[in-house]
Order: structure tokens, then C-alpha cells, then sequence
């Protein structure tokens, strides 16, 4: 295992949960309510990973974004939908032939307000985003469609309905460290939706479907392991136990993209997350990262990212 502090990566660790240290996986409750009777609740998206989970009762959700309308997607208790890169939603529920109502949580959400629901009777949604750094937002943008919708009911998603009740009741407990507890559960919650998604739908060709191939498996991790290796394709096809030929038409028939170009783009990640780090030194990321000079790994870093090293660490560093 290389030993590192620039570019931490673990050999004991897996291509997902390399993504997720990578990206800055964060989760942020900012809403929720709780009503009775007939309802409706709309709003602008102004988060590009935005999640929507039903804690009880029942709803339906329209979302509206760049390629149209999608809906409604009827909710069951323990239901998350995950919006990627939507622009406005619309939610109702309730049953009844009274008014309306509309309920529109505040800028200044306190959780507390949802502990006096009745789970037996209200409906009850609460809503958050998921926050990750300008890297993971690209790549959950390409990796996933406009909508996913996790259904509690179902095999896959087995662990969710939990972790939406967890959520719920550190919301409205305003225990000791829940503000920490609820950040952890939106990790968790993102991470059983990716794998329930990956369970039962085929993602479209990128690195989230390359992740669930069992094949190219031995060879993904030797690259997460040890990014900076100068690999051959045919060491990498050895430890796929497969041709060269076939190894690279399978690793680019499931990613889009050939295996040492996958390489590149991952170094390219592991760069961008260590670039944050004025202490940092371009020099010694390129040698770590396996560039045979810091102006070979400028080069590669302009060619990917559209900039300069330098010029994006100055970037990051005013706008803080």
C-alpha cells in the first residue's frame, strides 16, 4: 500500500467508498412538516442533489427540469426520491374535503416543530440535499438520471425505511450532537439509495455502472489502490482474467471510456480534493500520482479539468 497523506486511499477500501471520501459526501435536512387533511406543497430546486422522504401517511411528488416533467411518483412510508439536477417540485397528499392547505417550510427550518406529529395519522415529509464538492457533482450528474425513486417495500432498499426513521427521530429529538447524527444518516441514506438504484436498474454506461461490474472488479481495485502505479493494460487484464482485447472492449463498452484513460480521469479526482490543501505541494502530487514531472502533470491536469493546477488552487482559495 503506498503510504500517503496526499492522496489518502486505502487498499482495504472499494471504488464507491473511495467516490464518497473523494467527493466530500455530506447530507443536510433542511425541511419537513407535518399535516392533516388535504395538502400541497411546491417549490424551486436550487440544490443540484436534492432528497424528498416520506416518514408516514402517504404523497405524490411531480418534478419539473431541463427534459421536462416526470410524475407523479406515488410515496409510501420510508420512500426517498433523490433529484438530481431538477429545477421545481410539486408534492401532495391527504385525504378529506376541507381547504387545501400549503405547507412551506421556512428558511429557518426547526426541526423541533416536527415532534408533536401523530405518525399514526399525519403525513409527514421532511426534505434535505445531498452536499458534495464541484468533482462529485459531476459526477453524480452524469452517473444518475433526473429522478431515482427508492420504494421502502422493496428487497433493495431493505436497510432504508430505517435510516428514514432514524432521520426522523433525531430531527424532532433535538438530542445531544443530532445536528452530527442527521449529516451521518444523509451519508447513509445517499449510500442504500446508490445501492438499491444499482440493484434494480442498470445505471447508464460511466463509473457508477463500471462499479457493479464483478468482471473488471480485481482490476478497478488495483487502480483505486495504487493510482499513481505506471499500469500496462496487460497487467490489468490479468487481474480481470481476461485478453487484453477483451478487457478493453468490456472496461469501455461499461465506463465509455478506455482503462487507462479511467485511470487518468481518477487521478484527475484524487488531484482536485488534494489541490484544497495549500500545503500541498504540485511538485510532490505529481510524483505521487505517477506523472514523471510536475509539467507532465499540468499538461494532463489542463487537458482534463480545462485549467492549470495552480490557476484552480487559486481559484478555490478565493472563493474560500
Amino acid at each position: 500500500m503506498r503510504q500517503s497523506t496526499e492522496v489518502p486511499i486505502s487498499a482495504e477500501s472499494d471504488a464507491l467508498s473511495d467516490v464518497f471520501e473523494q467527493v466530500e459526501v455530506r447530507g443536510m435536512m433542511t425541511g419537513g412538516f407535518a399535516v392533516r387533511g388535504p395538502w400541497a406543497s411546491r417549490a424551486a430546486v436550487s440544490r443540484p442533489l436534492k432528497l424528498i422522504a416520506l416518514v408516514a401517511g402517504s404523497a405524490r411528488i411531480s418534478v419539473d427540469g431541463p427534459d421536462g416533467p416526470d410524475g407523479p411518483f406515488e410515496l409510501t412510508p420510508g420512500d426517498v426520491i433523490l433529484l438530481n439536477h431538477r429545477t421545481s417540485l410539486e408534492v401532495r397528499g391527504g385525504k378529506g374535503d376541507g381547504p387545501t392547505a400549503e405547507p412551506i417550510p421556512e428558511a429557518s427550518f426547526d426541526s423541533m416543530a416536527l415532534a408533536a406529529a401523530d405518525l399514526s395519522t399525519d403525513d409527514v415529509v421532511i426534505g434535505g440535499w445531498i452536499q458534495v464538492n464541484p468533482t462529485g457533482q459531476a459526477l453524480f450528474s452524469a452517473a444518475l438520471p433526473g429522478v431515482v425513486h427508492i420504494r421502502a417495500q422493496t428487497p433493495a432498499a431493505s436497510r432504508l425505511a430505517g435510516l428514514v426513521a432514524q432521520l426522523f427521530k433525531e430531527a424532532s429529538s433535538g438530542r445531544l450532537g443530532s445536528a452530527f447524527a442527521i449529516r451521518q444518516n444523509g451519508q447513509l441514506i445517499l449510500l442504500e439509495v446508490l445501492r438499491a438504484y444499482l440493484e434494480q436498474e442498470e445505471p447508464p454506461v460511466g463509473w457508477l455502472r463500471l462499479l457493479t461490474d464483478e468482471q473488471l472488479a480485481p482490476a478497478l481495485r488495483l487502480m483505486h489502490e495504487q493510482p499513481g502505479r505506471t499500469w500496462e493494460l496487460a497487467e490489468l487484464a490479468r487481474a480481470a482474467g481476461m485478453s487484453r482485447t477483451s478487457f478493453a472492449e468490456r472496461f469501455r463498452t461499461v465506463s465509455g471510456t478506455p482503462p487507462l484513460a479511467y485511470l487518468s480521469r481518477w487521478r484527475m479526482v484524487l488531484a482536485q480534493r488534494a489541490l484544497r490543501n495549500r500545503d500541498v505541494r504540485i511538485g510532490t502530487l505529481a510524483a505521487e500520482l505517477g506523472y514523471g514531472s510536475e509539467s507532465a502533470f499540468s499538461n494532463a491536469f489542463k487537458r482534463e479539468i480545462g485549467q492549470s493546477p495552480l490557476h484552480y488552487r487559486r481559484q478555490l482559495l478565493a472563493a474560500g
